[in-house]
């Protein structure tokens, strides 16, 4: 009679790598979760180590140039305020009021609500805020990054534009209830840190002979041509990386399973993961010093800015020059390296000036930009397709931005 007792099933070894990887997965996650339980998420700070808004040192000395009351209700989002507020002018901002939220055992205040383990999965305007809490935001809607206003708050604006106001919440999860803010506008000191981004026609030292150094084109490890460069950057190895954090960028991992690791903790103990990882592309003999992101995280994964960045082996008037190639992902395509059905990769906008705008309107805005340029090399790169397949198109012109120095330096 044969015996029911078998041998247990041994896997495969690539299905035993992955089956003993995912357990530690597993145990990780229960470490966090635990780890979590006793030690609940503190309310977050009105100031976040990046936040390009630094707060005032003393009372104002002088009147307001304008005083304005805005009334928020609880199923509002964004409000223009239709202030234009300058780089270095002062915000100060008081909130009175309480919003009720339809799942909650309380009022909660401008302030917001502290996050707590089970709201940290939430997708917030800005996450580093309870939900509820007033923000505010100058410029671009698309760029801009958004600030905690909160009860009561007192700012240096680093940057000019238009002043908006916002409740962190989601269109599909708003509140009743009503915020009374009062905003105070006061004029840029004469010796302000802050000032306009200057514009100009030509930086020195940017030419047609720098751009005879600069490979108009990043390749793949094959040497496969890809994607376009398509600005520069010049600046210390701190203000360079200063501009991008301050901007919301955030630094991209390269290992993949550091990544899922890294993902799934932050899940759990952080904001809504950014950082997948991109491929390697090499410029100047090796592939790059720093890869950057930017998008709404909720579609990180179909959708992000990204870009690459590598410090070219020369300076200009002895100054560290960043070389970088910026594209936005739309999707996902079929590799053209690859014959297999399964082989799909990011799909870019085929109009890749947008992203090198994108770049310009977001690093400007931290008010860390000091200078900047556009620079058409001769025999401009208009059209061409990237290492895996993709076409894209351009007219030519490359973004130059110099940084200002960072503070104490």
């Amino acid at each position: 009679m044969p015996s029911i007792l078998r041998p247990p099933a041994k896997f495969p070894p690539r299905r035993a790598n992955s089956f003993r990887f995912f357990a530690a997965v597993l145990a990780l996650l229960c470490l966090a979760a635990t780890l979590t339980a006793f030690h609940p998420p503190s309310a977050y700070s009105q100031s976040t180590p990046s936040s390009p808004f630094p707060a005032a040192s003393a009372s104002p000395t002088t009147r307001p140039r304008l005083a304005q009351e805005i009334q928020l209700t609880g199923d509002q989002l964004w409000v223009d305020t239709a202030i234009d507020v300058s780089p270095g002018e002062r915000l100060l901002f008081s909130a009175t009021g309480s919003l009720r939220y339809a799942n909650a055992k309380a009022d909660n205040s401008p302030d917001g609500v502290p996050r707590g383990f089970k709201d940290l999965l939430r997708i917030l305007p800005f996450n580093d805020a309870g939900r509820g809490a007033l923000i505010a935001r100058i410029g671009d809607q698309d760029t801009a990054q958004p600030f905690l206003i909160g009860a009561k708050r007192d700012v240096i604006a680093p940057t000019g534009g238009r002043l908006s106001v916002g409740i962190n919440q989601t269109s599909s999860d708003t509140a009743d209830g009503t915020y009374k803010l009062q905003i105070s506008i006061y004029p840029s000191p004469a010796n302000s840190a802050f000032a306009a981004v200057r514009d100009v026609a030509f930086l020195p030292g940017i030419d047609n002979s720098l751009f005879a150094k600069i490979p108009r084109r990043v390749a793949d490890k094959t040497g496969n041509p890809g994607d376009m460069v398509n600005f520069l950057i010049l600046g210390s190895h701190d203000a360079m990386e200063k501009v991008f954090t301050t901007a919301g960028w955030v630094q991209v991992d390269s290992d993949v399973k550091d990544t899922l690791l890294s993902g799934l903790i932050a899940s759990i103990s952080k904001e809504s993961y950014l950082t997948m990882p991109i491929s390697q592309l090499f410029l100047f003999g090796r592939s790059q010093d720093y890869g950057w992101a930017h998008a709404e995280p909720i579609q990180v994964v179909a959708s992000r800015h990204h870009l690459r960045l590598w410090r070219a082996p020369f300076t200009v008037n002895g100054e560290t020059l960043w070389v970088g190639a910026a594209t936005h992902d739309i999707g996902f395509g079929r590799d053209q390296r690859n014959t297999s059905a399964t082989s799909i990769t990011h799909k870019i906008d085929p109009d890749i000036d947008l992203e090198r705008d994108y770049v310009e309107k977001t690093l400007i805005s931290t008010g860390q930009v000091a200078e900047l340029s556009h620079f058409l090399p001769s025999k401009p790169m208009q059209s061409a397709t990237t290492a895996t397949g993709g076409s894209f198109h351009s007219g030519g012109q490359v973004l130059i931005l110099q940084l200002a120095a960072p503070d104490g330096q």
